[in-house]
């Protein structure tokens, strides 16, 4: 591995095994703030730094003097796995080992995702890319991120070009292109669904939503998102305050991310919304667990005040009959003037997008798009290495990749947009 690549995946790993943000990180090692961010920052950074042999070493016998952490699979065991399949179908097959084992994983792949290196691990693997269900950046990702291991990708959007029109059935369609490709990525805009596509097929599959069911790379990539923006900020994610707000009844980001929060600990969750929106009491019921204080509240104001993070979502208006909208209005718009009324100066804003950025929208305001605290084009890059790990580890080739990585031959580009705001200490 790229030794500049191995100091970061190392750093990384330890300060999440360790539970320790930067700053807590840097005074266990005897260094300063400053020197551990410039040998975590990219090896084009004219600030980057090498980090000392003796540090790494003192770094690898402070985890190996932690108590033994469960053995990772044994070789062409899947890493991540669903009743035995290599398969990612809700976050509820997930402990919290595994999660730092994506995490690990992804970033590893950030070199990648970022341009600057590349693999050919995938050579040959054919991603079938299965979405009845309209979808930009889900779709994108998923084959961006096979892509960039080294594979190819074919597409079917929607099913006005599935055989699905014609009365074929999930079962059928699974089992035919499975003779196709080597793995599946499904969008599905029924419960359950993907479950049943994963039923047909030994291939690797992974939820890419199923009606108001479950996403749960969405919601791997969200929290790794909050780990590292918590990283750079000095706090850690057991006992953060997360404000979700919007559709929560439908919106099936929300339901994932809280349940892989709440593998933490001791998390205030406030769910805004009007009545007819709710999180499920199913849901409520599961995050219950590990000393977390649940609120459930229609003041937008008071529900956000405080917060740590806070994740809104767009109203999911195709699930439901337009009655159920009662008390979804336009002040319900998560905007400038709120988030400096009631939040923190370091509140983390987060959406999984789309966002309705029209005007008067009950939605994440564009009032925001300049605001270093607005985390979610920081959010969409990062789904890149998160997808990029699970497919890693879903085909078994997660150890592979540090060994496979060489430089690019291209000019790459900075994806940064003109009206991005500027974050401070990005990497």
């Amino acid at each position: 591995m790229d030794t500049k690549t191995d100091q970061q995946a190392l750093l990384r790993d330890a300060m999440r095994i360790l539970n320790m943000t930067r700053d807590a990180f840097s005074q266990r090692l005897g260094v300063t703030r400053r020197a551990l961010d410039s040998w975590l920052l990219p090896g084009g950074s004219p600030e980057f730094r090498s980090m000392p042999e003796v540090v790494g070493r003192f770094v690898a016998e402070i985890l190996d003097g932690l108590p033994a952490r469960p053995p990772r699979p044994a070789a062409g065991a899947p890493a991540i796995s669903c009743e035995g399949k290599p398969q990612l179908l809700t976050t509820g097959q997930l402990d919290l080992d595994t999660v730092n084992e994506v995490f690990r994983i992804a970033d590893v792949m950030e070199p990648i995702a970022k341009r600057r290196k590349v693999t050919r691990v995938l050579e040959g693997a054919v991603l079938g890319n299965l979405f009845f269900e309209a979808s930009t950046r889900t779709r994108m990702s998923f084959g961006t991120a096979f892509c960039r291991l080294g594979g190819s990708v074919v597409d079917t959007t929607g099913f006005t070009f599935s055989s699905m029109i014609k009365g074929e059935s999930i079962y059928d369609t699974s089992r035919v292109v499975s003779g196709y490709v080597d793995a599946l990525v499904v969008r599905h805009p029924e419960l359950g669904s993907v479950a049943e596509f994963a039923r047909a097929t030994n291939l690797p599959v992974v939820n890419a939503g199923d009606g108001p069911g479950e996403h749960p790379s969405q919601a791997l990539l969200d929290l790794y998102t909050i780990q590292r923006e918590f990283s750079r900020i000095g706090k850690v994610i057991d006992g953060m305050h997360i404000a979700f707000v919007g559709d929560l009844k439908y919106g099936r980001t929300v339901h994932s991310l809280s349940k892989l929060l709440a593998l933490h600990k001791g998390l205030k969750f406030s769910f805004v919304s009007p009545a007819s929106l709710e999180m499920p009491e199913h849901l409520l019921e599961k995050l219950s667990v590990n000393g977390h204080v649940i609120e459930q509240t229609d003041d937008l104001a008071a529900g956000v005040r405080g917060a740590d993070v806070l994740y809104a979502t767009r109203i999911q208006k195709e699930r439901f009959s337009s009655e159920a909208m009662e008390g979804y209005t336009p002040d319900f718009q998560v905007n400038r003037a709120l988030v400096d009324a009631a939040c923190k100066p370091e509140t983390l804003v987060m959406h999984p997008l789309p966002r309705d950025s029209r005007d008067g929208a009950n939605d994440l305001s564009t009032d925001l798009d300049r605001d270093p605290r607005l985390a979610i084009f920081r959010q969409t890059d990062n789904g890149i290495p998160v997808r990029m790990a699970i497919f890693a580890m879903l085909l078994g080739v997660e150890n592979q990749v540090a060994h496979a990585m060489r430089d690019v031959t291209w000019r790459t580009p900075h994806p940064v947009g003109a009206d991005d705001a500027v974050f401070e200490g990005e990497d």
